[in-house]
This record gives C-alpha cells, structure tokens and sequence, in this order.
C-alpha cells in the first residue's frame, strides 16, 4: 500500500481510492564457485586459506540474497555440490569437512560449469552469473579451455618457495580477473 499517494488524494472513500506501489523485482545474481581441491592445494595450507575465504563468500551471498552453484574438483571428476540454490548456512559444514586429495581435474570442471551456465541463461535470461576459481593453478595442460560467458576472477592460493605461476596464465585464457590470495 502506497499511503502517501493514497492520502494525498483525500480520504479514500473506496477500493478504487487507494494506490499500491508496483514491486519492482530486480534479477537475481548466481555466483559460481569453482574450488580445486585437488593434493596440490594441501601444500603450504593453501587448502586452510581459501577455505577462509570461502567462508567469507558464503557469508556475503547469504547477506545479498545471491543463488551459488558450487562445483569441486578434485579426484578423477568434478562433483557438484550446490546447483543454483540460495546460500545457506548448511554450506558450512561442507566447508569444514572439504579435504584435498587426488587429481585435478580443473580443465573438466570448467567445461561443465560453462555447459551448465549456457542451460541456465536460458532458463533464467536476466540472472546475472558471475564465476569465481579457486585453484593453485597446477595443471598438466591449458587446452581446451574456452574464455568465460560470464564475468570471472580467479583466485590463485599456490603457496611455497616455488610457485609455477600458471593460475595467470589459466585466468588469461578464461578472460577473468586473476588475483593471489595473498593480495586479498
């Protein structure tokens, strides 16, 4: 009910007489979360940091009412864990009992995450997608890889005294911002 409009028409007499306000419905906005969990990341607590991060993300999703898919690498296949669904508070005991071990298989991941972002945006053409990657950036190979749908920021967590520094190089070819955790 819109009761200074309706008020600044005199007393309403009838239901004709009142004025509501149109809701407005803006879009929603779905955040993607890549995590490579891969044996890698458990070097240097690399795993321990991002997982702070993470919980922090979860938090601003939860507070700006933001949809999360969330998509984990590591072993021999990607797993889902989270498809378009509102944050919660649930995510955090993921978070807590999220481990690292086995392969990365990063460059899988990021194919079905794009496949699954395209089914989406048809279903949901004004849901503005936004991806975030969480990766030490140690893969075999970068083939393969088509740049981003969406706007992007990969966060890199290699840690150590020698660093490969291929995550860059990883956020290039995705056409997303790249950023160090350290630098966060």
């Amino acid at each position: 009910m819109n009761w200074p409009a309706t008020l600044l028409n005199g007393r309403p007499q009838a239901h004709e007489d009142l004025q509501f306000q149109l809701r407005t419905r803006t879009a929603h906005e779905l955040w993607l979360v890549i995590v490579d969990a891969s044996a890698s990341t458990r070097r240097h607590q690399a795993l321990s940091d991002a997982k702070g991060l993470l919980a922090q993300l979860f938090d601003d999703a939860y507070r700006q009412r933001a949809r999360l898919a969330l998509l984990t690498a590591s072993g021999s296949a990607p797993k889902w864990q989270v498809q378009g669904l509102k944050a919660s508070s649930g995510l955090r005991v993921w978070l807590e009992a999220l481990g690292a071990g086995g392969g990365t298989p990063l460059v899988a991941a990021l194919a079905q995450a794009q496949q699954w972002l395209m089914q989406r945006k048809k279903r949901f053409p004004a849901e503005q997608q936004r991806m975030l990657v969480v990766t030490d950036g140690r893969l075999k190979e970068l083939s393969g890889l088509s740049p981003l749908e969406c706007p992007g920021l990969l966060i890199d967590i290699e840690r150590g005294p020698i660093r490969l520094a291929r995550a860059r190089d990883l956020a290039a070819a995705l056409n997303a911002d790249y950023r160090h955790i350290d630098d966060m």
